[in-house]
């Protein structure tokens, strides 16, 4: 007769470090998000490892990537914290209270923060949101003031802004079709200080390229509408390009490398911060 195979129970904080780490990029970052040491998410990685009996990442000093068994173990193991997260914070917190202020461009709260917002409203409904859109130096600028408990922002990799990444995407040149060989090239940008006219603009400088802010307007909409007049070209994340728009890669447009959302927090997160703080960081990454 056939032994049963013994069952392998996993540790929930094990799970939650290896998706963690997966979302982030690397050891380092994950361990910031998870308020622990380094040295702590190498040891609940090897001890996960060994649980599953495979190897699930493969480890660079600067990046992890993710092996066959790690793949397929990610699918289930975000299922798995989505599951688990869901119902503590149903029986331990239905009725938590309290306002979250919450900052973040406009852009991107438009384009990826309705389906984080909509969860967390559904399994928080006592807590109220204050949500501010604006460009991202103003939005440090208050965050430094005290007027946000969390902002989004978008983060230059060459400049030091503490804070969680909790999304990046290529930045790409996007066109209503106007011919992009001319002499001056015409922009339509958000006004300054804003990181992505600050980026097209640089990037220009550097190939020595010509160009003239011809139309200027805060908010993507209005942007977006000049775009299509052919008033000039913009700069976006390329998961935000309307497809009635076209995206130039290559010549005759300089690069314009990645962009990246980072998180900032006050100092005495309250919790319901820190809740929408978490549904932040698992649905976006």
């Amino acid at each position: 007769m056939m032994m049963p195979r013994s069952r392998v129970n996993l540790d929930i904080d094990l799970v939650r470090s290896f998706v963690t780490i997966v979302s982030l990029g690397n050891f380092t970052r994950a361990a910031q998000a998870l308020g622990v040491q380094q040295s702590t998410i190498s040891l609940q990685i090897r001890r996960l490892e060994e649980l599953i009996g495979g190897k699930l990442l493969e480890r660079s000093p600067q990046s992890v990537a993710l092996t066959a068994e790690g793949e397929t173990f990610f699918d289930y193991a975000r299922r798995m914290l989505d599951l688990n997260d869901e119902m503590v914070s149903r029986i331990q917190e239905p009725a938590m209270r309290g306002l979250v202020r919450l900052g973040a461009p406009e852009d991107f709260a438009t384009r990826h923060l309705p389906d984080v917002l909509a969860r967390f409203a559904q399994a928080y409904p006592q807590v109220d949101l204050e949500v501010t859109c604006d460009l991202t130096m103003n939005l440090i600028e208050r965050f430094r003031k005290g007027a946000f408990d969390l902002a989004l922002i978008k983060r230059e990799r060459s400049i030091e802004i503490p804070g969680i990444r909790v999304w990046r995407e290529p930045l790409v040149w996007v066109t209503g079709g106007i011919d992009l060989r001319q002499g001056v090239l015409p922009l339509a940008v958000s006004p300054k200080p804003c990181v992505y006219r600050k980026r097209a603009t640089e990037a220009l400088d550097r190939a020595k390229r010509s160009w003239r802010v011809a139309y200027t307007c805060g908010s993507l909409a209005g942007t977006l509408a000049a775009v299509r007049a052919r008033l000039g070209v913009t700069v976006l994340p390329k998961d935000m390009v309307p497809p009635d728009l076209h995206v130039v890669d290559g010549k005759p447009m300089p690069d314009l490398k990645d962009t990246e959302i980072a998180i900032l927090e006050r100092d005495r997160l309250p919790r319901p911060a820190q809740r929408l703080k978490d549904f932040v960081i698992k649905t976006l990454n």
